[in-house]
Order: C-alpha cells, then structure tokens, then sequence
C-alpha cells in the first residue's frame, strides 16, 4: 500500500517494490526496495511522464529534499519524479557491518556484494517500470555514479528510456579501475595546487596536522582511528564546488592549547569525523572500485597499488622534502577497513571483492553505437571525480549523444548550478540549442 503525504508545493507518495536478488533467477530470494515518487501540487491529478532520478555514489540512497529544492523544483514543472533508493542504499536492504554477517562469512558476503552494481540496479529498474509507467519508457537523470548506471541502462535496457541525462557520470567503457586513478591522481594535485594558491595560509597548517599526526594518531569519538592517510582523504571535498572554501574553514581551528601541549580540538575531530566515516554509506567502501570491473582483472585494490606511482603524496616524504602535504580523492584504500570501525568488520569480505575476477561487462559498445535513445550529458572540465578526457571519449562513442563542456561549476552541478544545469541538458535532448 503507497502511502501519500504533502510539503510546499509537493506531494509526495512512497513505493516499494519486491524484486529478484539476482535477476538471472527470478524465482529465487528476493530484496525490497524502496523509491519516493513526487509531483507538483498543482499537477498531482495529472498524467505526466515520469523521471528517474539515479543518484550518485555508489552507496548513497537518493535525495532527501524538503519542498521543491535545487533541481527537483525544475523537474516538476513537467514531470512526477521518481526518487529510487538504489538496492542496498537507504531503505533499499541496506547493506553494512550490521546486515551484512545475515548472510555468512566473508566469502558470502563477497559474493553477495556483487549483485549491487550497476548491472543489478538497472534491472531493478526495468522490473519497477512497468508498475508505474504503464509500460511506457521514461526520462532518467543520472547524477555522478547515476550516470555509469545511466549508461549501463543504455546497453542493456534501451527500450525503457525515452531520453536521459547525465551530469558528471559518463565513465569509460573499457578503462580498468588502474587507468582511472592513474589518471586520477594529476587532477587531484591540480586540485590541491588551486586550494594552496587560493588559501597559501593552509599549506603550513596541513603540514603541521600531518606531522602532529604521524607522531601521535588520533583515535576520534566513536572509535575512528584518524592516521595521516586518513586525513589526506580530506581532500575528496575538493571536488565540489564550495569543497575549498569548506576544507579551509575546518582547518584554520584544528589545534587548541592543552596543560599537555597543543592537541587537535573536540571541535575539529568531530567534524572530520562526521567527514571521513562511512558509517552512513558503507557500500560505497565497499563497492567503489568493483564499478569500474569488467573483464577478468581483479581491481585489487587499484588507487593503493596506483598511488605508489605518484610519491609527492607521501606526507611523510613531504615533510621532509618541507614540501606542501598533498590531500587524496575519491580514493578507497584497504586501511580504511582499519581505521574505521563501521567498516573493521567487513575487511576480510572486502579483501575478496577485491580479487574477484568474474566481473560481467557494464557496457555495450556495438549497442551505443547504434544508441537511439537522446542523450545529453554535463561534463565538468577537470571533474576531481570523474576524467573529462574519459568522458568525452565515451561521448563520441555513444551515438547521438550531446555534450555541454563547462568550467563553471564543480561535479555537484546538478545541485548548485540548478535549474540552468537541467534546462541546458533538456534543450540538447530537444534539439532547442
């Protein structure tokens, strides 16, 4: 039974679905999921055609806004917007340290953690579409990870698209998870070099959290054991818009004076906390590199292994080279199964999804190149997250697909740049621009 409520200007329903765990047996287990669906007050009455909205992630259930916010407020004035819980995210059978051991030991878990890719979540959108839609197809909006899935979709599940958008997620349709952060590591220097140049007053500060550090590991409020490593993960805020201007602020008061001597404050340590624990998405840890799996290489811990390439992210060789400290990215390393204490106990499953080499293929090249679908995708020069240079190849590979290449914003465009963003991409997809 779909239960209805109201906010300003919105009315919004609750759905759940039950559907296969693995859709090559759908007489076995099944997983629920869940999706809000929402529509303009003024236009709850009316047949509208629906949008999917893919969030980014992976790991992150979809949006929670309040009212019509950022982009949603554009899409309703024409759509009934359907908000998924991605299987495993939010109320979609949430996975993490407290559901996982359900099903066994590791080497369960393993096998259990590689049906929440994107392969899966399209499936689960083709067996909810029909509920909903009649039949018909529908327009989805891909955010970041959404758009891989978008893509995805495209090469497998074509007939249920009608158009689609992407902003910031156009992966590469070949690259194993080494080529990505081989890549990825110079666009976070550059990153960092823009943050030091805007903010030259945090290069001594960084150095000397980093060297507090490596003497004396912090272990935070509720259990996180905040290393070195740890903190140079920071820097994944660099590659939002306003990440900059956020990391400067949480550093110019990281230190207070103590009867024992200068320690990192109470203030300091519980914001990093809330910054650097996967408590709330674990899946993402879990299941960030195996969405670049295709072929019978393990991704093996693919950023660890790459980042030894790249020793001017050593803080340790900064500091004594008395070089400014490098921050990381959207990086997952095998420490971050010690440090923090949500994910401790999913180390020896994450090992083993790391080995695995039987990944399916995510993409159809022969498909794409035939795409009949309009498509329209945002691509964020120099996106910290995602490589412009692998998005653009892929652009040109995916017929009919159209581009809007901006500077402008960082990858939350979709949200700060909200409704040009989504104007934009809808003129391109109609031809308008």
């Amino acid at each position: 039974m779909s239960l209805s409520y109201r906010q300003p200007g919105v009315v919004l329903t609750d759905h759940h679905f039950t559907v296969p765990l693995d859709h090559a047996d759908p007489d076995g287990e099944t997983i629920e999921l869940y999706a809000r669906e929402a529509v303009a007050s003024e236009r709850a009455d009316e047949e509208l055609p629906w949008l999917l909205y893919l969030q980014g992630g992976p790991g992150f259930g979809a949006n929670r806004f309040v009212g019509r916010q950022a982009w949603l407020d554009r899409a309703l004035r024409e759509y009934r917007v359907l908000l998924l819980d991605q299987r495993g995210t939010g109320r979609s059978t949430p996975l993490g340290r407290q559901t996982l051991p359900l099903r066994g030991g590791p080497a369960a878990q393993a096998d259990h953690l590689a049906r929440f890719r994107a392969d899966s979540i399209v499936r689960d959108c083709e067996a909810i579409r029909p509920r909903l839609t009649g039949g018909a197809p529908w327009t989805t909006l891909g955010q970041s990870f959404g758009g891989f899935c978008t893509v995805t979709y495209l090469s497998f599940a074509p007939e249920g698209l009608a158009t689609s958008l992407i902003t910031g997620g156009l992966p590469s349709l070949d690259a194993h998870a080494d080529d990505v952060y081989r890549a990825a590591y110079p666009r976070i220097e550059r990153k960092v070099a823009a943050h030091y140049d805007r903010y030259p007053m945090d290069v001594e500060r960084v150095r000397r959290i980093a060297e507090h550090l490596l003497d004396h590991p912090v272990e935070l409020p509720g259990g996180y054991r905040l290393t070195v490593e740890a903190f140079q993960s920071l820097g994944l805020m660099l590659g939002m818009s306003d990440g900059s201007h956020r990391l400067h602020f949480l550093l110019e008061d990281a230190f207070v004076r103590t009867a024992a001597g200068p320690e990192l404050s109470d203030a300091f340590q519980e914001q990093v906390r809330a910054l650097l624990s996967y408590a709330g998405n674990p899946l993402y840890a879990l299941v960030h590199e195996p969405v670049y799996g295709q072929d019978s290489r393990p991704t093996a811990w693919a950023a660890e292994r790459v980042r030894a390439e790249f020793p001017q992210f050593d803080a340790a060789k900064a500091l004594a080279d008395d070089a400014p400290v490098l921050f990381t990215g959207e990086t997952v390393h095998p420490w971050m199964f010690e440090t923090d204490p949500s994910l401790r106990p999913l180390r020896e499953a994450a090992e083993l999804v790391a080995a695995r080499t039987d990944w399916q293929p995510l993409y159809d090249p022969a498909r794409l190149a035939a795409n009949e679908v309009p498509v329209a995708a945002a691509v964020y020069h120099d996106d910290m997250y995602v490589d412009a240079g692998h998005s653009l190849e892929t652009a040109r590979a995916v017929r009919g697909l159209r581009t809007w290449v901006t500077d402008e914003f960082g990858h939350d465009g979709l949200r700060t740049g909200a409704p040009r963003v989504l104007d934009r991409l809808l003129a391109l997809v109609r031809d308008e621009v």
